[in-house]
């Protein structure tokens, strides 16, 4: 699931913003002032920071420096016609900003724009220092390529795909279906999820990465 940083000071704007991040889908935690923020993301990986620059304590600036120093991706909140303050976090390295008053919809869509931009620039980070870069079609561990097959490549991406979701068996068959005609059944799937399980180093016994879902299927948090 996404883990997206809320550092707003407003607590009418952080209830709505937060109900309505979480029903799209991401998990939205809240920090209300500089010292807050910057502890959360020293505590815990982020996937993007949304900031006020505006703050009772400390400012959004400050935040966006120790955003960019952990490689999280920020997007401004700006009150509407505040140039100078757009283009100095711009400056600072934010990724885009949107003005208040804004549509919920219209800031998810700047959000999924970013996590799609800086996901194709950089690939996208796992545990255990993995980085899978779609593009490629590669996956590396510290800078050493991992070697997997086409279709355990396939697997992996649709696991990526649905971070945070459950995927039952008939649905991981759909989406790793061979182009090339060899037939993938259901027993021939659970080879290749331990082989993939393996060649990422998740523990076939114990795993953290690809998880069971017993008798319902997979999940990939």
């Amino acid at each position: 699931m996404i883990r997206i940083l809320l550092v707003e000071d407003d607590k009418t704007i952080v209830h709505t913003l937060s109900a309505f991040l979480e029903g799209e889908g991401f998990s939205c935690i809240h920090a209300s002032d500089e010292t807050e923020a910057k502890n959360k993301l020293g505590a815990a990986p982020f996937d993007l920071a949304l900031l006020d620059i505006s703050l009772r304590r400390g400012n959004g600036f400050a935040v966006c420096t120790a955003a960019r120093e952990k490689n999280v991706p920020v997007i401004f909140l700006t009150a509407s016609g505040d140039e100078n303050s757009v283009v100095a976090g711009l400056d600072l390295g934010a990724d885009d900003y949107i003005t208040k008053p804004f549509r919920p919809k219209e800031l998810v869509s700047r959000i999924k724009s970013v996590l799609r931009r800086r996901g194709a620039e950089q690939g996208i980070r796992l545990m255990n220092g993995i980085l899978v870069d779609p593009e490629r079609g590669t996956a590396e561990r510290d800078g050493v390529e991992i070697r997997l097959s086409a279709l355990e490549f396939r697997l992996l991406m649709a696991f990526l795909n649905h971070r945070g979701r459950l995927l039952t068996r008939e649905k991981l068959l759909e989406d790793i279906w061979d182009i090339a005609g060899d037939f993938v059944n259901d027993n021939t799937l659970t080879v290749y999820i331990k082989r993939l399980r393996e060649k990422l180093g998740d523990d076939p016994h114990n795993p953290t990465l690809i998880k069971t879902v017993r008798g319902l299927g997979y999940r990939m948090d």
